[in-house]
């Protein structure tokens, strides 16, 4: 801890601006917040265990225009503090540090260097179109002024993950600058498979388009298509009605998955401030008469079809079920329409807290900070 203050002193020496160096003490036992104090760093108490604890801690108390902030246990070089304060200074918003060819032997477990974290980093930039070589880099530079906009909440290792993620949404000025990766100075707090899951868990969760939106689609095609096909007398007589109602099933299937994808979609526009232009475009077109009329249109169909077939076969004398092909587009058009329904209220129940909700009224600053618990060790550094 001594070393790593020591060096984060002397890298904020080499700034024109004022600058502090704080360690966020994340409920440690092992006495480094005393050492840090004593080497000279400001040190903050954040009982409540986490990595993203530590640095929402660690970012309320820094005082200053901008906030670099890494894992104090040696594996980054403090001496690179100054090239992200300049980046920031030359109009970032945010920077993030890329190891990529530049991991020294030992820094890093092969698993992670050349499996985990490249694919990490592909899925970032597919579901969020974010750019970035290094998804996963602990070192990063920021604008105070920033933080309101990324409205930052997770308490876990995906805070890494939430920080890029809402620097993409709303937009902020990114760039990289390379950097280098060090043997730990200390033991790791990863737990591999664990923290990789929760990583892949909230990028699904804040990208609906991917999780409902896709699967949704692509179920309503390959439905659609394999009722027309079955209708049509494609399939051979023996398999013809079990593809109808295979393609009936996937209709229904992703009715619901789109319903429930435009309600996640509209949760996180209304209540988390995750604004999407395709939705914001469909909102200010779409009323929920709209999908009532849509919905209930399709449903009537279906009840009026379904009216037909029941009373042609009461008319055959209920002997047996009068074209059971047609009986089964009638059940899904009622049901595909009445979920329509349905879903339009829930959308417009959730668009009655329209109001934005005003960001977190915090002081921010530039700082270097160290979180020592059993769950994270996090640092931050502001001039």
């Amino acid at each position: 801890m001594e070393e790593c203050v020591a060096r984060g002193l002397a890298a904020l020496a080499e700034l024109k601006h004022g600058s502090e160096l704080i360690v966020v003490d994340n409920g440690s036992d092992d006495g480094s917040a005393d050492l840090a104090l004593a080497a000279g760093a400001r040190v903050v108490r954040e009982p409540r265990r986490g990595y993203g604890s530590a640095y929402l801690a660690g970012f309320a108390a820094a005082q200053g225009e901008y906030i670099v902030m890494l894992d104090a246990d040696l594996t980054y070089d403090f001496a690179d503090i100054p090239r992200f304060v300049a980046q920031l200074e030359a109009g970032a918003d945010f920077v993030m540090g890329n190891r990529r060819g530049r991991v020294r032997p030992g820094a890093m477990p092969w698993l992670h260097q050349h499996v985990g974290n490249p694919l990490m980093t592909r899925a970032l930039n597919t579901l969020f179109r974010t750019g970035l070589g290094d998804a996963w880099c602990g070192m990063r530079g920021f604008r105070r002024d920033a933080l309101p906009r990324l409205d930052l909440r997770t308490t876990g290792m995906e805070f890494a993950l939430e920080m890029v993620i809402r620097a993409s949404k709303v937009g902020l000025e990114t760039r990289e600058i390379p950097i280098e990766l060090h043997p730990r100075g200390g033991e790791s707090k990863l737990a591999r498979y664990r923290d990789g899951w929760r990583g892949l868990r909230f990028m699904l969760l804040h990208s609906p388009t991917h999780l409902f939106a896709v699967p949704g689609v692509l179920a309503a095609i390959t439905g659609a298509i394999v009722m027309l096909a079955a209708l049509m007398g494609l399939p051979g007589p023996e398999s013809r009605m079990h593809a109808l109602i295979g393609g009936s099933l996937l209709t229904v299937f992703a009715t619901q998955v789109l319903g429930l994808g435009l309600c996640a979609r509209a949760y996180g526009s209304y209540f988390l401030e995750d604004r999407e232009g395709r939705f914001d475009r469909l909102r200010s077109r779409l009323r929920l008469e709209h999908g009532l009329a849509a919905g209930g249109a399709t449903a009537f169909v279906g009840l009026i079809l379904g009216v037909a077939i029941v009373a042609r076969w009461a008319d055959q004398g209920l002997s047996g079920l009068f074209d059971e092909r047609m009986a089964i587009v009638a059940a899904t058009l009622m049901l595909v329409g009445m979920q329509v329904v349905f879903t339009s209220f829930l959308v417009s129940i959730l668009g009655l807290r329209r109001r934005a909700r005003p960001g977190p009224a915090l002081t921010y600053g530039l700082s270097v900070a160290h979180a020592a618990s059993s769950e994270a060790q996090s640092a931050e550094a502001s001039p």
